[in-house]
């Protein structure tokens, strides 16, 4: 199960006198995120450090991550754990630090690069990612009535719905559950409803 977010501006925290400004972006690809990274860099150029750490991919495949100068293990890393924690995908994260004068010490630097991602994250809109399984049915329209009353016991509709010599309707089921909504729809309607499996797609549902 993984999770994405909308992004979101700035979310900023004074830790002994360094300001920590996060920002967190929803990306497509890796040359998305980049590009996010670089236009932040460019936006701050009087700044220390511009850390950062993305996931892209519905199985979180493409990681990647940046201390920017901070000592190794205490920003990029620390930003990508509360991504992972949070199992969130296609999303980029990026903390840009001014230095207050005084050094926070390894630990310190983990918590402040940790929080800073964790409060811009928490001012995000959350959605889970849905695998989802299309099909096409086929029906008469004798069985229209039935079919959108069944469907709608399941909070499922029929899409892009086709009328002509019968009715013609996509339908898509998350994947999770489409072996038993078949097996549901040929119970409940005898067969009556010819079936036909589309592709996969994925659907956003906010939580």
């Amino acid at each position: 199960m993984v999770f994405c977010i909308h992004g979101t501006g700035p979310v900023s925290q004074e830790i002994k006198k360094s300001r920590f400004v996060a920002q967190v972006f929803r990306v497509a690809s890796e040359d998305e995120a980049r590009e996010k990274i670089a236009e932040i860099v460019a936006a701050n150029p009087k700044a220390n450090h511009t850390c950062w750490a993305f996931i892209l991919g519905d199985s979180q495949e493409i990681q990647r991550y940046s201390d920017d100068g901070e000592p190794s293990g205490t920003a990029g890393v620390p930003i990508l754990e509360v991504l992972k924690k949070q199992a969130l995908t296609d999303v980029l994260v990026t903390v840009t630090r001014y230095f207050g004068g005084v050094k926070l010490g390894t630990g310190g630097l983990i918590r402040a690069y940790a929080s800073s991602a964790s409060l811009a994250i928490a001012a995000c809109e959350r959605f889970q990612k849905i695998e989802m399984q299309t099909f096409r049915l086929i029906l008469d329209y004798g069985l229209f009535d039935s079919l959108q009353r069944f469907l709608a016991v399941k909070n499922l509709s029929l899409q892009e719905t086709q009328f002509a010599e019968q009715v013609n309707g996509q339908l898509a089921v998350p994947l999770a559950s489409a072996d038993n909504f078949l097996q549901a729809l040929v119970d409940e309607f005898n067969g009556k409803i010819e079936v036909k499996k589309g592709g996969k797609s994925w659907m956003e549902v906010a939580v």
